[in-house]
């Protein structure tokens, strides 16, 4: 029998959070570029801002106060998040964008029913149309990122190549645990990815010998060096591959990407 073209494709889509309640690790630099990495990889790629700085959003070239419909609408007035998606410059590459509104989300969720699940009714919506789902969380272990990793089937945690980096860290493992006990027993841990890496530094050294030896293989082997094209490009509204294809920054994403990828065969 001939397969036809509605026949939904023998893959699995994935959604990743993107959480460390550190701020300043590279979380969103990390969402904005393995994002666009990925597409160019050939992935159908959705990145959620969930933040309410929406500097995601910003990354991407967007104008987060001229955005009527974002995560915001979507989780209040429940409005379909297909009408809140926006294309970017990327092919395969789309964004459900943030608004500074969303501040205000965590206290109206208070008062409605199962809200650490409304996220997942979300991403239940609308997963199977992409290869990817990656969701930017901010930095914070309030309700917004808890309905983030209710709705994630992983997560991938940013760890800043400086002193102090694993410090937090196991709040938010203990956070994970308490999710996988009471709200989300899929969760897993994708895996810990050291950024902002410098080689002259003895202390990144350390950082990275660090992690490494308490993590183990749920570190990434590609390490996110310091570079200065990937800090300049949020300013342009560009992912760096666009900004600057030959960037040490651009190389570490696209080996991020193709290293996910490698871990997720069925994606």
């Amino acid at each position: 029998m001939h397969a036809n073209k509605f026949n939904v494709k023998n893959i699995m889509s994935k959604v990743i959070a993107i959480a460390n309640q550190k701020g300043g690790v590279g979380k969103t630099t990390t969402a904005i570029n393995l994002g666009a990495s990925l597409a160019v990889l050939e992935k159908k790629v959705l990145l959620i801002d969930a933040d309410p700085q929406a500097n995601a959003t910003s990354g991407l070239g967007y104008d987060p106060k001229s955005i009527n419909k974002t995560i915001y609408e979507c989780l209040i007035s429940e409005i379909d998040p297909r009408e809140a998606f926006l294309k970017t410059e990327v092919e395969r590459l789309s964004i459900l964008p943030s608004h500074i509104h969303l501040v205000g989300a965590e206290i109206e969720m208070l008062n409605l029913p199962d809200r650490e699940k409304i996220f997942k009714r979300i991403t239940e919506k609308i997963k199977h149309e992409f290869d990817y789902v990656l969701i930017d969380c901010s930095p914070s272990l309030g309700l917004l990122t808890l309905n983030a990793l209710t709705a994630a089937d992983s997560v991938l945690i940013p760890v800043q190549c400086e002193y102090f980096a694993l410090e937090g860290i196991g709040k938010l493992l203990n956070t994970i645990k308490m999710i996988q006990s009471n709200l989300n027993q899929q969760l897993t841990i994708e895996g810990f990815l050291l950024t902002m890496y410098d080689s002259r530094l003895r202390l990144a050294n350390q950082v990275v010998e660090e992690v490494r030896q308490h993590f183990q293989t749920m570190v990434f082997n590609t390490l996110i060096l310091r570079n200065i094209k990937l800090s300049e490009a949020p300013s342009y509204g560009k992912p760096v591959i666009l900004y600057d294809a030959k960037s040490t920054g651009s190389i570490n994403y696209l080996n991020l990407a193709k290293e996910l990828i490698k871990n997720n065969p069925n994606c």
